[in-house]
Parts: structure tokens; C-alpha cells; sequence
């Protein structure tokens, strides 16, 4: 973290929140020195964190917020979270999506900024518990249609039903039942959380029974997470690493976390990297 000068607001606050979970809080002085820029500019960036709840500033400082692990932000919370990593993450993932295939889309915002990349992918079959995913399709078929009917080429979407989330994901035994007597190509899913021992976890355990769902009735999982969700546990784990084929994460995935991927079964995409092109 030298030589920062440069960096673009969002990306050096990226690299701030890195260092201050890794380590568990840094100084001031600290980071004016290893990002190269002002002590003014640096207090910015930690009032900024703070205000998004991602750290919590003390005297000369900032250490990491310690969230109960039933805690479920709620999504106008997290979509604001991160931006630019999930467009990249949603661009990396949506060349997964082959025309014609069948699709999962699980709730979550960078499930969000994945469902608009794929709009233009023809002839999809899209299955979501996602309230939020499900009003991406529709918006744009009636935008094109002009209330006429949908476009040649444009999505059949299912949404499940069930009980809403704080994210606005349907849940419960409604979405459970009509999951279950369906088949995916392809599986993408937004998690809470990651981590070697805990596997993909969610606070909410209506939405970790849905999940396990989803995993189980899709040939290929495609895990889409920014990097602030590795090493974060919520109550209930739903899958283990095993069960994924792919994450699809973004570029600011800290180098101790791509050396353990690289023991671990999912294949890692690093959006924004060369090696971010993957065919399905």
C-alpha cells in the first residue's frame, strides 16, 4: 500500500477497510504514510467507512465494526456497498450465462448488477427469489415492448413467492417447494458471507434452507462475492466450498486469501484481471 496517491476515492477506501480488518484497526498516521496522501484525506475516507458502517473511528483511528452474526442489512444498506466491484463481478459472470440455458439468480445486491448485464443474453430461462431481480427483467421487457409484448429473444423469468427478507428475497417453505422441482444450468449466488471453515453463510436461516435449495438443484454454482466477504460468518452455513464450482470475486481480494483458493476447489475469477474471461 505505497505510491497511492492516484487512486480513485472508492479504491483507496477499499484498501483502507482491508487493512483495518486484517489488522484490526490502524492510526491516522499509519495510512497517511502507506497510501501517500494527506491526514485530511484520510479522515474523509474514515468518515466515509462510518458513515456506510463499515468501521467505526476512534481516537487517532479506526478499528473494524463487530456485527452479530444474525445481523441482515437491509438492501438499500448494501447496494450502496462496493459499487464498482460488483460491476465488475456482474460483467465477469454474465459471459457464464449461455444463451438459452436455464438460470438461478439468488437475492443479493451484486445478483442485482449481474441480472442487468444479462439482458442481453437471448433466450434465457431466469428462476429468482429476488423481488429486485425479478423487476430488472420485467422493467426492461415492458421498456422495450412498449406494452406490446416482450422482445424476440428475452427472458422467461419465474419468481418463486414467499416471505420477503430486509433484501428483498423471497424465502420459506413457498420458494423452497418450487426450487425444488427445478433444474439449473447454472446457479448465481450472492452470499453474506465466506470462509474456509463456515463455508457460504447467511444471518437468516429461511434464506440459508432456500439456498441449500438452490445448490442442490443447479449443475454448476457460480458464487458471485466482493472481496468483503471473505472471512465473514453469519448464523447459518448453507453450502461448503466443495459444493462450488466458481467464485467470481473482484480485484481488491486480499493475496492471503487468494493463496487459501488456491488449495480450495471453486475455481477463483478475479474480475478486471485477464484471467477474469471464463467460459462456461
Amino acid at each position: 500500500m505505497s505510491d497511492n496517491q492516484n487512486l480513485l476515492a472508492e479504491q483507496r477506501r477499499a484498501l483502507i477497510l482491508d487493512e483495518i480488518r486484517r489488522r484490526g484497526g490502524v492510526r491516522v498516521n499509519e495510512l497517511t504514510r502507506k497510501l501517500n496522501v494527506s491526514d485530511m484525506t484520510v479522515r474523509r475516507d474514515l468518515d466515509a467507512l462510518a458513515r456506510q458502517g463499515m468501521v467505526e473511528k476512534v481516537h487517532g483511528g479506526a478499528v473494524p465494526v463487530s456485527e452479530p452474526s444474525a445481523h441482515e442489512p437491509g438492501f438499500e444498506v448494501k447496494s450502496a456497498l462496493e459499487l464498482s466491484a460488483k460491476e465488475d463481478i456482474a460483467k465477469a459472470a454474465a459471459e457464464m450465462a449461455a444463451p438459452g440455458s436455464a438460470i438461478a439468480l439468488a437475492g443479493g445486491t451484486t445478483a442485482f448488477a449481474l441480472a442487468q448485464r444479462l439482458l442481453d443474453v437471448p433466450d434465457l430461462t431466469v428462476v429468482t427469489n429476488s423481488v429486485r431481480v425479478a423487476d430488472v427483467f420485467y422493467g426492461a421487457q415492458r421498456a422495450a415492448a412498449g406494452g406490446a409484448g416482450p422482445r424476440a429473444g428475452a427472458a422467461t423469468v419465474v419468481l418463486t413467492g414467499g416471505v420477503r427478507t430486509p433484501s428483498d428475497t423471497l424465502v420459506g417453505p413457498v420458494a423452497d417447494a418450487a426450487i425444488r422441482s427445478l433444474h439449473f444450468d447454472v446457479l448465481f449466488l450472492g452470499v453474506h458471507g465466506i470462509s474456509v471453515e463456515a463455508g457460504l453463510s447467511t444471518p437468516n436461516l429461511a434464506e440459508a434452507e432456500t439456498n441449500r435449495h438452490f445448490v442442490r438443484s443447479a449443475r454448476r454454482v457460480v458464487v458471485v462475492a466482493d472481496h468483503t466477504k471473505w472471512g465473514t460468518v453469519g448464523l447459518s452455513s448453507f453450502a461448503t466450498l466443495d459444493q462450488v464450482q466458481v467464485l467470481v470475486t473482484d480485484a481488491g481480494l486480499p493475496a492471503e486469501a487468494r493463496a487459501e483458493f488456491a488449495e480450495l476447489p471453486p475455481e477463483l475469477v478475479v474480475a478486471g484481471e485477464p484471467s477474469a474471461a471464463t467460459d462456461l
